[in-house]
Parts: C-alpha cells; structure tokens; sequence
C-alpha cells in the first residue's frame, strides 16, 4: 500500500558527507567518451593490453576446478595464495616481506580511504608532495586532515624539505616511480634519504607505487619498503598491468598496522572477490607478468615518444614539460597567464581534452599546469591532438 501524501524527507548530511568532492578528471571523462574528441585526460590504461584470452581461461578454469570456493565468502586478508606471491615479490634486496604483512583491497583506492580512516584524525598533519595524486587527495580529505605540501623540483619530492614539518605529522604520501600527475620519478640516493629522514623522524611512509613496472628501459627502481620494512607502506594494483576493471589492489604494512587496516576493512565490504583474486592468481603464478608487461612497456614507450616529439614540434616557446621514462603522464607548465582551466573550455570546443593541474594541489594550486596522457591515443591522434592544443595555447602568448 503506498502512503498518501507523505511529507518530505529532511536530510540530514554527517559533516563528512559535506566535504566530499566530485573527482575533476571523473567529471572530464563524461565529456571525453565522444568519440570525436582526442582525449589527453584519462589516466586510463590502453585497452589493447588487456590480457582477454588469459582472463577468459583462467576465469573457466577457476570455476570449473574450484568454483565453490571461488564463489563463497573469503577471508578478509585476502586469497592467501595470492598474498603469497606478493609477498614473494617484495621480498628482495634481503628484506623478507611476509604474506600476512598483505592486505588485498578492492582497487588501490580503497587501501587509500582504510590508510586515512586508521591513520588520520580530523586536523592530523598529513605531507603530500605538490602536486600530489588527486585520487589520495580525495580520498584523505573525507577524515579532515591539515595538508601540508612538501617541496618538489625536476627531480620530484624533495628530502630536505621534510624537516620543518614533520613533528606531528601521521603520515607521508609518495608516489616516487612515474608520478601521477607529472611522470617524474625519484632518484636512487633522493629515496634513501627520504626513508631515512622519515626514520628519523618516526614519520610512517606510503609508498605508492601503480606504475613501478612501466619503466620503457624494463629497469626497475628500488622499492622503499625494501629499505625500512618497519617503516614504510607499500601500495600496489594489478590495474596497470593487467586490467582495472577487475579491481583489485593490495597494501603492504608492517604488522600492527596491518591489523588495524583488516579491521577497517571488515566494516566496510568484509573482503574484496574471492572470485577476482583466485583468477589472477591463476594468471600469475607461472610468470604470465614477466612476458606480458615487456609489451605494455613498448606500447607506452612508443607513443610516449611520439607526444614528447609532437609537443617539440608544435608547442611555442616559453612551455615545457616533463620528459617521463615510464609510466602514462606527461606535466606541462604553461606561462603564469595562461589559465589552464581556461584553456580546456578552449580545447573541448576544439575537440581535445586534457586535465587541468590545479586540482592535483593540496593547497595553493597553480593553475598555469596541465596533464598530459597518451597511452590510449594512437600516435597520429597525438600529433592532430597536440597541433590544435599548441595553436590555442600560441594564440595567449
């Protein structure tokens, strides 16, 4: 029976509800699925190196050899198998990663949000690096913490720069191989000395690392956690190389912290997809990455190369960016008076996207900067896409 005329429901909104904010790029990619435009905006794989055919076998022979388990609910930790193989991995350069130091996740995402519901109380002092990643942005922000943004250069974060604001501060949030938003990677002696000034300081380190394994050269950086196991927080996701629709992340802590995490975890989804995570197991554990990510590598490199050649070309005097060895992203700062937000209204209307850099900010953004990525648009769709954004951008010098 439906009720007449019931009054109107007044909603009351928790004061976190309040802060939350509409992720920019999600917002952009609603425009950019015409397929007229060319888009520079997502930070989306290419689908060209989904692994279909050994998802497809694996996915049957997951169901067809142990699809009740795989079907039923799972532990919270995780697949402990898979775990295993994590745990193997990150056990290099004589540090021993143990598999109950591993956390799976529902995309590295949700190890974002359960790092800021276990570590950040409202008005915490949390150090980002600037710019920073606009998805741990956004997922820190709902626990209402004082951001502090830490220096950076060509050479991304710098140490240095720790030592005035660390006493207090939770945590500090790095993204040291191929960062998102700028591709800059972090040099070998620069991470030892930021693990050893987070050491002396007793500041826990994130550590995250989606893109360590699309170095274009296949030579890898050293991990951070390899360096301070007991102080440093590794997050990883099978996104980047092999598909992010499966959703499927992990952290890395030490114990006690691992502990409070499966906690939080519990309240709020009980444990990612067994389903999931016995499927990628089935495709990795026989060394499926180590043939798969060389092509990955190649394909990004290419067209890579193909965006830094275009924008040599096309793009005036008085612009640069960065130069990336990995990873899916290219940083380009414009002259002071350009705006960026601006220019993207300019842009679409042009039919070319990208994402503007003021909200990759903790704080004071500067909105002169812009996102490049290339690896879901071929190259003769780069260099139409960058010709028209370099005419837009010569007609404001």
């Amino acid at each position: 029976m439906k009720i007449e005329n019931p009054n109107p429901i007044q909603w009351r909104f928790a004061e976190r509800a309040e802060q939350l904010q509409s992720s920019f790029i999600r917002e952009i990619l609603k425009i950019t699925q015409r397929p007229e435009i060319i888009s520079f905006a997502g930070g989306l794989p290419s689908p060209a190196t989904f692994p279909v055919e050994e998802m497809k076998i694996a996915f049957d022979k997951v169901l067809s050899n142990n699809g009740k388990v795989a079907l039923q609910y799972g532990p919270t930790d995780g697949y402990l198998p898979l775990r295993q193989w994590i745990a193997d991995s990150l056990s290099i350069n004589g540090s021993t990663i143990l598999p109950e130091q591993v956390l799976m996740t529902s995309g590295s995402q949700q190890a974002l949000d359960l790092l800021g519901k276990v570590l950040i109380d409202e008005g915490s002092r949390v150090l980002v690096e600037t710019p920073s990643y606009l998805g741990a942005l956004q997922a820190f922000s709902v626990y209402r913490p004082e951001f502090v943004s830490v220096d950076t250069d060509d050479e991304g974060l710098v140490p240095s720069s720790i030592d005035p604001v660390a006493d207090g501060a939770r945590l500090l949030y790095a993204l040291p191989n191929f960062q998102n938003p700028t591709g800059r990677s972090l040099s070998v002696a620069r991470r030892v000395e930021l693990v050893e000034t987070c050491a002396r300081h007793g500041l826990p380190l994130i550590e995250d690392d989606p893109y360590g394994a699309l170095s274009y050269s296949g030579e890898p950086y050293p991990k951070m956690i390899n360096m301070n196991p007991d102080g440093v927080i590794y997050m990883g996701s099978f996104s980047k190389v092999l598909t992010p629709g499966i959703r499927l992340g992990y952290v890395v802590a030490p114990p006690p912290l691992v502990r409070r995490l499966e906690l939080a975890k519990q309240a709020a989804d009980l444990h990612t997809s067994q389903l999931t995570q016995m499927v990628v197991h089935e495709v990795i554990k026989d060394g499926f990455l180590e043939r798969h990510i060389p092509s990955i590598r190649s394909l990004y490199g290419n067209q890579c190369q193909a965006m830094l050649s275009a924008l040599e070309e096309h793009f005036p005097a008085g612009v640069t960016w960065t130069k990336p060895e990995g990873g899916m992203f290219i940083w380009v700062t414009l002259p002071k008076h350009i705006d960026a937000m601006k220019l993207l209204d300019e842009a679409i209307a042009n039919k070319v996207a990208f994402v503007p850099g003021a909200p990759f900010y903790a704080n004071t953004p500067e909105t002169h900067t812009l996102r490049l990525s290339f690896v879901t648009v071929p190259p003769e769709r780069i260099r139409e896409g960058i010709a028209i954004l370099g005419k837009l951008i010569a007609a404001k010098m």
